[in-house]
């Protein structure tokens, strides 16, 4: 403990920093002259406030500050302990995703690329799964300084998440209601996706049936299954919504609809096999856009919200932590498929 004060104190010299800079700098300048070593246990609250004579409520803040950071842990009625050595990291930020979906891998790249080497980025999947999601929010809470997280569409998730201090807290992908002092970038699917198929209306009108794939209890957005039937209601459009695509029942004249890509890669095969030109024969109109899709078939055309605009809006709330409610409208990328 000695070992600690003495470096708090020295750092006192110093008088363009303030008392809470004193201690996280003394505890990572312990650290860099290898005083202290991971595992190693901090003095408690009560033994600082001795130790240094600073204020109960200024050694909490710069602990809080050494756990947000990765460094320091805390653990229940055992004090505080050395968590990480690595003492260039700015902010140790969870990240839970639903799975690693290519337009996901988009996100974490170029949220990644924004946040740059300073910040250390955990990786979690829920998968859609309520279970494994509550697990995970147990499992890291009270371990980061920021929760970047993609909801679960149920009852129970505003519960859980209520769990997060609303400034350590961004809800990302999937809008969920919650207080107004917390922070999200979504999107929005029901009325985005009816106005995308309205603008392409044109084009989807010259086949002769369209087909949306759409499985319940699974992460596929409820909102795109109701933009659908509006439309196809609305517009007098001859579609259906089917569970699944049965290989080989690739049909003419038929424009299908994926919200999954493994149904998308299935149709474009079978396409090939029997020869039909997507695009003339065979139209296809996707969800979530990425690079493969740009060029895959001479281009298959997407409905997608800007995923990578949604990683630097996030990195940005990560570093400067100024509130954000913000929707990521949905765009077209009209390409030869349809």
């Amino acid at each position: 403990m000695k070992i600690v004060f003495d470096k708090i104190i020295e750092l006192g010299k110093l008088k363009t920093i303030s008392k809470n800079e004193q201690i996280v700098n003394g505890v990572i300048e312990a650290i860099n002259t290898k005083l202290l070593k991971k595992g190693d246990r901090l003095p408690s609250i009560n033994n600082m406030v001795e130790g240094i004579g600073f204020a109960r409520k200024t050694i909490v803040r710069a602990y809080e500050e050494l756990k947000n950071r990765g460094i320091v842990e805390s653990k229940n009625f055992k004090g505080y302990y050395i968590a990480n050595i690595n003492t260039k990291v700015k902010l140790k930020v969870a990240l839970l995703l639903y799975a690693f979906h290519t337009f996901q891998e988009d996100f974490y790249n170029t949220f990644r690329k924004e946040l740059g080497k300073k910040y250390h980025i955990d990786v979690f999947y829920h998968h859609n799964n309520l279970e494994i999601f509550k697990n995970i929010i147990s499992t890291i809470s009270g371990k980061y300084g920021m929760y970047v997280i993609a909801p679960i569409q149920s009852g129970e998730t505003p519960r859980l998440l209520k769990k997060f201090q609303s400034d350590k807290l961004l809800i990302i992908d999937r809008f969920i209601k919650m207080p107004q002092d917390y922070s999200y970038i979504s999107q929005e699917f029901e009325n985005s996706t009816y106005n995308r198929l309205v603008y392409l209306y044109p084009a989807i009108k010259k086949y002769e049936k369209m087909i949306l794939f759409f499985k319940e209890k699974t992460d596929y957005p409820q909102g795109i299954k109701n933009a659908f039937k509006k439309f196809i209601s609305e517009y007098k459009i001859n579609g259906t919504i089917e569970k699944s695509y049965n290989q080989g029942s690739v049909k003419k004249n038929t424009l299908y609809f994926f919200i999954s890509d493994n149904h998308l890669w299935e149709v474009l095969r079978d396409c090939k096999y029997a020869e039909y030109k997507i695009g003339e024969d065979v139209g296809i109109l996707a969800h979530n856009d990425n690079a493969v899709k740009e060029i895959i078939s001479g281009g298959i055309t997407t409905i997608s919200a800007d995923f990578k605009e949604m990683a630097r809006e996030s990195a940005a709330y990560v570093k400067y932590k100024t509130r954000v409610h913000k929707i990521i409208p949905s765009e077209t990328k009209r390409r030869n498929s349809l």
